[in-house]
């Protein structure tokens, strides 16, 4: 840190993250969360792409897609590093493709940390173990972003992890996105913290806002970015095991309404379960079709060919 600035720089595994739960996430969200300190100054914001080089010249609808949705990205103030798409063939005959950004984003990282204080690293893939640990060892504080199929190891050697579904407004949610997040009516997601089995009810923490202090997990300080939801056993997925609560590995999500009991007090209801991160699937939806067996766990960047190419908005909506 020099002259009182905490210098950040945010790299992200987009073909990673989009497969792995982050489809449509926001990088205007994404680039608020990473530049949340008073004194941070983003000098890196970096996102790795992959581009499909055949399809951008004889397809114009594709390829103007591709170039709008990386105009808006980059009016955002990111750049983009372009990784070409290679196709393969199974050995069941289908076609498949990979636009793999390791090296590339490691090297860049690696290269650019010289004049970094913190690092966001924005993927799940546990490849990236070997770069933290070298990235901590010059001194640099390294955090992970993700969603889905994310490496335990990489979770335990970061300094910190955030679970992507929990920072507002990164990602959409299943409600109606016109009540902002946090407010009454809204869709939101948290994690359960506390349990009381024999009564059968317990407590959603949820973030109400990006914020410095998201130590301050204690939603009884007056300075904590955290409020707590009711919520009652009716109100979970049959699926779930009640055994399994509390746990900040599993990732609920829901509708919040103002309690009747308890004034300025939340509740939580008709709950789901968006993602777990201790390996188990009870209580987890269906994951959606745009994911197939082939791209799940660390190695993401495999896509079929016959897969949808669309891309969700990136800034605020007009």
């Amino acid at each position: 840190m020099s002259n009182g600035e905490l210098h950040i720089g945010v790299y992200v595994d987009a073909e990673n993250i989009r497969y792995n739960g982050g489809y449509a996430m926001r990088y205007d969200v994404l680039r608020r969360f990473a530049g949340r300190e008073a004194e941070a100054r983003l000098l890196r914001l970096n996102t790795y792409m992959a581009v499909d080089g055949e399809r951008m010249k004889r397809d114009r609808e594709y390829r103007e897609r591709i170039r709008g949705y990386q105009q808006a990205v980059r009016d955002l103030g990111w750049k983009i590093i372009e990784k070409p798409v290679r196709w393969f063939v199974d050995e069941e005959g289908n076609s498949m493709s990979k636009a793999n950004a390791d090296l590339d984003l490691a090297v860049d990282v690696m290269l650019q940390s010289e004049r970094l204080d913190q690092v966001l690293l924005v993927t799940g893939d546990g490849d990236f173990l070997q770069v933290v640990r070298a990235l901590q060892n010059k001194g640099c504080r390294v955090e992970v972003l993700a969603f889905r199929n994310v490496s335990r190891e990489l979770q335990y050697e970061a300094d910190a992890f955030y679970p992507g579904y929990l920072v507002p407004g990164l990602i959409p949610t299943r409600g109606d996105v016109r009540v902002p997040w946090g407010e009454i009516g809204s869709r939101i997601r948290g994690i359960c913290i506390r349990w009381e089995a024999d009564r059968g009810f317990g407590f959603i923490r949820f973030l109400t806002g990006i914020s410095a202090r998201l130590w301050v997990t204690d939603t009884r300080q007056e300075d904590s970015p955290y409020e707590s939801a009711f919520v009652h056993i009716s109100d979970l997925p049959r699926e779930l095991d009640m055994d399994d609560l509390p746990s900040r590995d599993i990732i609920l999500e829901f509708d919040l309404e103002s309690s009747e009991t308890e004034k300025g007090g939340f509740v939580a209801r008709r709950c789901t379960v968006v993602n777990r991160y201790d390996g188990r699937t009870g209580g987890l939806l269906k994951q959606p079709e745009r994911i197939s067996s082939t791209e799940r766990g660390e190695d993401a960047g495999f896509a079929r060919q016959d897969e949808a190419e669309e891309h969700e908005a990136v800034a605020e909506p007009s």
